[in-house]
């Protein structure tokens, strides 16, 4: 790791003049506050960031001829994440994700100042987390309804499974790595991000290997992955209408139906009613 550090730092040194190397405390979590941290601090040719999440520690290099530590920490704090100099304001850290949220401790707080747009220093305490701490009635139904289309898709393609219409099959399975792409995870609760997070990875595998085949078998071979991580994410959603989860003894294997009659995804005709409800999700 140590070596891998050193040749990405060489690396930037090369790419940018005046090269400045320093290191520095930013407090965060996760591999997302990595993505935002260094998205905010870097600038083409003049500024790289390279924050570590483990330590907490980062990396700057940057051309100290056009920029400086303090504003590249306080473009850092514009989007929530504090140093060691610098507080975020208390509105960007709390539209931070959850798993984002990280102990904070006392700084000095930075705004964008209205005019210019520049970040400057300001003396203000927290009292700007109380303007944002309850979400409006419209931001708590985006939320909900943000994994609503998933969900939709997941059902069409369970039902052209239970048909078995290869063709139908493949283009539900395209629509649903559509409307998985789309989801703005920062908008989920904490519970289901954490959820989400877990399972994003194999859902997007599991919906493109569907849609690449129209080998019926191989799809329902997938099918049986793609339902297991689909039941966690809706358990944990709690929806509005009662969803079933169903086994099937010949496949060892279950999904989730919008009804409680059982026809089985994996023999469609052949065995339509082999199965039962082993869970009612409300």
């Amino acid at each position: 790791m140590t070596i891998t550090l050193l040749l990405s730092v060489l690396v930037t040194q090369a790419q940018i003049k005046n090269a400045k190397t320093e290191t520095v405390k930013i407090f965060g979590n996760c591999g997302m506050c990595k993505t935002k941290i260094e998205k905010a601090g870097n600038l083409k040719n003049i500024a790289q960031v390279d924050w570590n999440e483990d330590t907490k520690m980062a990396t700057l290099t940057y051309d100290e001829s056009k920029t400086n530590q303090d504003e590249i920490l306080k473009r850092i704090a514009l989007v929530g994440y504090d140093s060691e100099k610098f507080l975020a304001p208390d509105k960007a850290y709390s539209n931070l994700p959850g798993c984002c949220q990280y102990d904070r401790e006392a700084k000095v707080p930075v705004k964008v100042d209205a005019v210019s747009g520049e970040s400057k220093p300001a003396m203000n305490d927290h009292t700007a987390m109380n303007d944002n701490q309850d979400p409006s009635t419209s931001e708590l139904a985006k939320q909900s309804n943000q994994l609503q289309p998933v969900f939709d898709n997941y059902f069409s393609l369970k039902d052209a499974l239970v048909k078995t219409d290869a063709k139908t099959t493949a283009s539900k399975a395209n629509e649903l790595l559509t409307s998985i792409e789309t989801v703005k995870m920062e908008t989920l609760k904490m519970d289901v991000h954490m959820v989400w997070m877990k399972v994003l990875k194999d859902l997007k595998a599991d919906a493109k290997s569907i849609s690449e085949t129209q080998d019926i078998k191989k799809q329902r071979d997938s099918f049986k992955s793609l339902s297991k991580n689909t039941y966690e994410l809706i358990k944990i959603s709690k929806p509005t209408e009662p969803v079933y989860y169903q086994y099937c003894p010949m496949q060892d294997a279950n999904w989730l139906s919008k009804e409680n009659a059982v026809k089985n995804p994996y023999y469609g005709s052949q065995m339509l009613t082999c199965g039962k409800t082993v869970e009612t999700i409300k």
